[in-house]
């Protein structure tokens, strides 16, 4: 929300993904299509579509399945791995992401949710977290998994085209995040046809949270272009 009020003022909508916020459990089949329904009930018309990491990755569909809705597309540190080109990055993302997986596969969620934390969360340790947040994400950590067939497998061949896209889109990333998201977004822009690129010193993957005030001024430089 910090981000939020710094946007432009106008018809900003946002919600909740399903199993976050205020928003009731998920329960479906498909997780990346089931947001993606929600995002074409709420947009009834072309509209600027900003979306971060996974969200990002929702938002990056509908530009590619729908090019006429979206009129400009900001995707912040979008997770969409299988965009990723460079074989050695991938490769270290999957080898420090396998120690996630199999705590997932053994159904150990506390620790799952530890080591995700430590990946992609927004600073504090594990242990610095009040119980009741870990507890939240615990019971949300199922989530990851249940969108791998899209961003790991690309299952609706989204990367193959990306140049459908018609719109401007903004990818913005952080210095200090994961390496393999400098390889994501090197996919993208490599093959998207209008792309402006913004690298936030210093943040990580929560960006949009840590260093709202950037990532609000990439977004209004790239409207005013």
């Amino acid at each position: 929300m910090p981000l939020a009020e710094l946007l432009p003022p106008g018809r900003n909508l946002f919600f909740d993904l399903p199993g976050h916020g205020k928003s009731a459990d998920w329960t479906g089949v498909d997780y990346h299509a089931d947001v993606l329904g929600i995002l074409n009930e709420l947009t009834d018309e072309p509209a600027h579509v900003i979306g971060h990491s996974f969200g990002a990755t929702v938002a990056l569909r509908m530009a590619i399945e729908q090019p006429q809705r979206v009129t400009q597309l900001t995707l912040i540190e979008p997770v969409m791995f299988a965009a990723a080109k460079d074989a050695r990055a991938l490769s270290a993302h999957r080898a420090a992401f396998s120690p996630f997986v199999a705590a997932m596969e053994k159904g150990d969620l506390e620790r799952a949710s530890e080591l995700f934390v430590s990946m992609w969360g927004t600073g504090p340790s594990w242990s610095e977290l009040s119980k009741p947040r870990r507890d939240k994400i615990i019971s949300q950590i199922h989530l990851i998994p249940a969108a791998a067939s899209v961003i790991e497998d690309d299952e609706p061949k989204l990367v193959d085209r990306l140049a459908n896209i018609t719109c401007l889109v903004d990818l913005i990333e952080g210095s200090a995040s994961q390496p393999i998201m400098s390889a994501i977004l090197d996919g993208l822009e490599l093959t998207i046809p209008h792309v402006h690129r913004t690298c936030v010193q210093g943040a990580d993957h929560m960006v949009p949270i840590t260093h709202a005030k950037d990532v609000a001024c990439a977004i209004t430089s790239s409207q005013q272009t």
